[in-house]
């Protein structure tokens, strides 16, 4: 997938998940018809990770969101196919294809929107969603390590 540049001014991502069971498949066409019964125009997200890593293009980029109640202006929503366990308790359900997905479609949205921020959903609603922390997960895209901050054991040894 190509990712494209929104004409809007974009200062934040915000993570999501579908809210659904562990390992159940959900596509696009689904959220939006889920969305669409809740009052939505479309879908609210903007992309969708599958459980396969694919990503799939929700609303338009162009077009404001509807993920986050007062943070939808200036952001775009990334959701997961996940969140819940079979109980539909929250639980962080992401596969590896998925977290791999989603740190490259990170990345790449960093770099067309430099300066961008990168939040779950539960930094801005009383909600679990994403079901784990995006700080932790996902901070390093922001703040990478340089090379010369990494201090092997060799060095450390060569220090003593």
């Amino acid at each position: 997938m190509k990712i494209k540049k929104s004409a809007r001014h974009i200062n934040k991502i915000i993570i999501h998940s579908t809210a659904t069971p562990q390992g159940r498949h959900v596509s696009v066409e689904d959220v939006e018809r889920w969305h669409v019964a809740r009052g939505f125009s479309t879908i609210g997200y903007h992309y969708l990770i599958g459980l396969d890593g694919t990503i799939e293009l929700g609303r338009s980029i162009h077009q404001i969101g509807a993920h986050a109640k007062g943070q939808n202006r200036r952001s775009l929503g990334v959701a997961y196919v996940g969140g819940c366990d079979n109980d539909m308790n929250p639980k962080d359900t992401r596969t590896t294809t998925q977290d791999m997905a989603l740190t490259n479609l990170l990345k790449s949205l960093i770099e067309i929107y430099p300066g961008c921020t990168i939040h779950g959903h539960n930094e801005f609603s009383s909600k679990a969603c994403p079901s784990f922390n995006v700080q932790e997960e996902y901070g390093f895209i922001l703040d990478p390590i340089q090379d010369e901050d990494i201090i092997t054991e060799i060095e450390r040894e060569d220090e003593e």
